[in-house]
């Protein structure tokens, strides 16, 4: 494995530090809008990608920039270029309900993702996830928050969980106890709840002014470990060795960046499941050495749930890279596909709670 176990617990250390008092101003304010945006990015450039690389690839060859979903794709068919999905709406929504309550909390999010299902008329959208679908209707019924989410093992949580690391400049153990609030009403199980915890982890880490790759993805690790322990107890691998071993796999000296990718896609899958995505977004990360264009190329490419993963490894890489390693029009384009959401303002919002913390 690329990370032996003994020295991810010893490099864990690094992780209790204080953040500069000067830190709290334009730097992480560049940093909360790379993740903010990268997000965006890795959802809306990723949505035409297809199930299998091999449909893609026979598709697209390779996608390299924003497109709208194909007429024949199963559930982004009606999407325009640039457009975001589930992924990043559900996102700012939690970030809208958090930054007005102030905090994180289970209630908050279960009244976030049930305004957001009602506002994008949920019953008739095909793209809502079955976890999240199945929820909404028990926390509709009045089913205690607390189990409303029980069985839901898939990768909804952390698709959204980004915004929750965004508020935690640094501090990963706070962003993985907030990522497991927030998929509780959703999704409350271990598996689930490791996986939010994972890429809050990374954004939270990766806000940190001095961070290297390396820390962030010990911060993924880390988070898992935590996040493991927050939700209902439920079948599914390690989410922490399998981001070890995605991880692993892009390091792997031996053929291309392609190559690589294939064998994240058989190995680790890029599938709905949580312990499947999140794994493959981390590997993603680690493949693009941190930087959020190579992210969102990368993404696409492996397929699979390829907006969801592009969300995720982007949100991390925009985060740990700051606002302006994503191109002015990338971004021009990201808010004239979405005029509904206020990257911008949403951005602030977040700087503001995290100034709190």
């Amino acid at each position: 494995m690329f990370f032996a176990l003994c020295t991810f617990n010893f490099l864990l250390s690094a992780f209790c530090f204080q953040l500069p008092s000067n830190f709290m101003s334009d730097t992480l304010h560049q940093k909360i809008l790379g993740g903010v945006y990268g997000q965006a990015l890795g959802d809306a450039f990723c949505m035409p990608s297809l199930i299998t690389m091999a449909e893609t690839r026979k598709r697209y060859g390779r996608i390299t920039q924003f497109l709208p979903g194909g007429a024949d794709h199963f559930v982004h068919h009606q999407l325009r270029a640039g457009q975001i999905t589930d992924d990043t709406e559900q996102a700012l929504w939690l970030a809208r309900q958090f930054i007005a309550d102030g905090k994180v909390s289970v209630e908050g999010s279960a009244k976030a993702i049930v305004g957001w299902f009602d506002a994008i008329e949920g019953e008739n959208v095909p793209y809502v996830g079955p976890s999240t679908r199945r929820a909404v209707n028990k926390i509709k019924a009045g089913v205690d928050l607390q189990l409303t989410g029980f069985g839901g093992d898939t990768n909804g949580a952390a698709m959204r969980v980004s915004i929750v690391g965004l508020i935690h400049p640094g501090d990963v153990d706070a962003a993985a106890h907030d990522a497991a609030l927030s998929a509780i009403p959703t999704h409350n199980t271990s598996v689930a709840c490791a996986s939010a915890a994972a890429i809050a982890g990374a954004v939270a880490m990766a806000l940190k002014p001095d961070a290297e790759l390396r820390d962030v993805i010990f911060a993924s690790m880390h988070a898992a470990s935590i996040g493991q322990l927050l939700g209902l107890n439920w079948l599914g691998a390690s989410v922490q060795r399998r981001i070890d071993l995605a991880v692993s796999l892009a390091r792997d000296n031996f053929g291309t960046d392609t190559d690589r990718l294939q064998a994240i896609y058989d190995l680790i899958g890029t599938g709905l499941a949580a312990s499947e995505a999140v794994p493959a977004a981390i590997g993603v990360v680690s493949l693009a050495e941190g930087d959020p264009i190579t992210a969102a190329h990368l993404s696409a490419e492996l397929s699979g749930d390829a907006d969801t993963i592009g969300a995720m490894a982007c949100a991390i890489c925009g985060a740990f890279k700051g606002i302006d390693a994503i191109p002015p029009d990338m971004r021009q384009t990201l808010r004239d596909a979405n005029p509904d959401y206020d990257f911008d303002g949403i951005a602030e919002g977040l700087l503001d709670l995290a100034r709190l913390h």
